[in-house]
């Protein structure tokens, strides 16, 4: 993409490097990528090619003249999305389970990378095509996208910063009396490194979660994370031994409830990807600072399953009132006249 920008040099920046003082002038660019195009002779400054080092004095001409290299090279493909919102800074979605985040071996295409750069082509030259945060494969639920490269920086640098509130629903094995915090650290299995485990030598991970509904051996969660680590939730509440249904790498045998209908039974066994939604994201707009809270509903399996429990839960917890007996079937008790 070629690059045209021209300014004049604040006198507030008087004293100041040229590559600092410009990296306030141009927030949308990073203080590395303004260096480099420095030293490639990209930045001319009054007519002149500008060095690093340099002091501004204030009212000098900068011209610009670059080409940013395209940050992804995943082809754009028409993938419908569930948009919540969009302005010119930010795209917020709701990313359906059966969606991959980002091109890998075995998704080359077909992702939501793929469908964010048909929807907006501008992305192409935005790290990661705008994905500030990702989800898991087959974890549903609601996503934010910078779509240009200063509102990517400022989105990054809050998530890191734990400013982007984040708050998911899922469905657990187990009968989880009280919410609690899950503070260990995660990184790779020691032995299967397509796995995630609580070890060590992880990275530091805290998982708060709260009780939604009891249902015997399952428990509708309401879970916030202050870390990202990858399948955080996942592996956190496995650790607790409270796995999330249908998790395929972490999730065990499902615990079927007593006297469990058919349909109960059939949906507990074949739950076909992880219970796990991100029903909330909390966030400052990345330009006018603005706090907006998002939320993407309840899709229709996890309500299916939801459902169902329900209907367990309220047929084993119901208890018929006493009644007299009807006459007509009354015992009959016979006694033996003395006379």
């Amino acid at each position: 993409m070629h690059l045209e920008e021209t300014l004049i040099i604040p006198d507030h920046c008087a004293g100041q490097r040229l590559d600092q003082a410009l990296a306030q002038c141009w927030p949308d660019f990073s203080r590395s990528r303004i260096q480099g195009w420095i030293k490639s002779g990209d930045i001319l400054v009054d007519g002149i090619a500008a060095r690093t080092r340099a002091q501004v004095l204030g009212g000098e001409t900068v011209a610009l003249l670059a080409e940013v290299e395209e940050e992804v090279s995943a082809e754009p493909q028409d993938i419908p999305l569930d948009i919540l919102y969009e302005d010119d800074a930010i795209i917020v979605l709701n990313k359906s389970p059966d969606i991959v985040v980002h091109p890998a071996v075995g998704n080359p295409d077909g992702t939501l990378v793929n469908a964010l750069l048909f929807h907006d082509p501008s992305l192409v030259s935005v790290p990661r095509a705008g994905i500030v945060h990702r989800l898991d494969k087959q974890t549903s639920g609601v996503m934010v996208v910078a779509k240009t490269l200063g509102a990517h920086r400022v989105l990054v640098a809050n998530l890191a910063a734990r400013k982007i509130r984040r708050e998911y629903d899922t469905v657990v094995m187990g009968h989880v009396v009280a919410g609690g915090t899950v503070d260990k650290p995660i990184g790779r299995h020691p032995r299967d490194r397509q796995r995630q485990a609580v070890t060590t030598m992880g990275k530091p991970a805290v998982t708060h979660y709260r009780v939604l509904q009891q249902f015997g051996e399952q428990t509708w969660l309401r879970v916030q994370l202050e870390t990202g680590r990858t399948h955080q939730i996942r592996v956190h509440m496995a650790h607790v031994r409270y796995p999330v249904i249908g998790d395929p790498v972490y999730g065990g045998r499902p615990r079927l409830p007593h006297r469990a209908s058919t349909a109960l039974i059939d949906i507990l066994r074949h739950f076909e990807r992880q219970a796990l939604h991100a029903r909330f994201l909390t966030l400052a707009h990345p330009v006018t600072g603005e706090v907006m809270r998002f939320e993407a509903p309840l899709p229709d399996d996890m309500l299916e399953l939801l459902e169902l429990l329900t209907e367990h839960r309220d047929r084993m917890t119901y208890r018929p009132a006493p009644s007299d007996p009807d006459p007509d079937e009354a015992e009959v008790i016979y006694v033996r006249d003395e006379n």
